[in-house]
């Protein structure tokens, strides 16, 4: 058998890596190769030195940095600039979890402004409620400072009692985001291995899936957080665990880190479609 540090994205990703039509998607599935390692990070810290701290711990084991830079207290330009520059230095992707709900003209206005996310988050999340046009206003943003980048939709999420499993919503999501180019995949729920499984098969290959709602530690969480098992999530059809409490406030970040890291490994492995 072939080594597994030998191993080419396609023969880890399969179908996924051939059917993918979103450069960075396959740009974070040569990550994760490279990393081996399926972990976004969701870094909900208050400080500029509390993520700079975090990521000199769990940097290598991670393939993707999430982030809500309006939670910072002590932003500022020169702040955020080095800690981005340090994620790129990581091999990290950006991934910005803004939430976009407007309409495509205000979408792209968002992304500039005093944050001017455009300039620094690979990808970012949106709700699809206002229609396909968020997707090309996001993507014109980038295209305004000469970047790209990706859109996640959210086509599930892992609270409890949210109103995206309303009958038809998720299935519009996907028909909408599998047919642009634009959209780098959707957000499922990690804590439902069953209704993953069933998002997998509307969305077909050409899109990844990224899924909060996974702990090693499964259960009930905080403020009506559910969590599931990460392998059983990645063996559902997720190709990216967003994993926050689990590691940055784990007595042992970067152990608990590696610890994910090799769960997500194992099951991408295991899964080898």
């Amino acid at each position: 058998m072939q080594p597994v540090n030998s191993m080419g994205p396609g023969e880890v990703w399969g179908s996924r890596w051939e059917t993918c039509d979103n450069a960075l998607a396959r740009k974070y599935m040569q990550t994760v190769c490279r990393k081996q390692s399926a972990v976004i990070v969701a870094a909900d810290l208050r400080t500029i030195d509390e993520l700079n701290m975090l990521l000199d711990l769990i940097g290598e084991y991670i393939a993707a940095l999430k982030t809500h830079v309006d939670l910072v207290d002590d932003w500022t330009p020169e702040g955020w600039a080095g800690l981005c520059e340090k994620a790129k230095s990581l091999d990290l992707l950006i991934f910005e979890d803004r939430k976009f709900a407007d309409i495509g003209k205000i979408s792209r206005d968002q992304m500039a402004g005093v944050y001017d996310i455009r300039s620094w988050a690979d990808v970012v999340t949106a709700h699809g409620i206002s229609g396909p046009d968020i997707v090309d206003g996001l993507s014109a943003a980038w295209e305004d400072v000469g970047r790209s980048g990706g859109v996640l939709l959210l086509a599930q999420m892992s609270s409890r009692g949210n109103l995206l499993d309303i009958a038809g919503y998720t299935d519009a999501m996907v028909d909408a985001g599998v047919a642009n180019s634009g959209v780098f995949g959707f957000i499922g729920n990690g804590s439902r291995p069953d209704e993953l499984s069933v998002l997998r098969s509307k969305v077909g290959n050409s899109k990844l899936i990224w899924t909060p709602g996974v702990n090693l530690t499964t259960g009930d969480g905080e403020m009506g957080q559910r969590y599931g098992h990460p392998s059983e999530a990645i063996l559902a059809g997720s190709d990216g665990i967003i994993v926050g409490s689990g590691i940055h406030k784990s007595n042992d970040p970067a152990s608990a880190a590696k610890a994910y890291a090799l769960e997500s490994w194992k099951a991408l492995l295991e899964r080898r479609v």
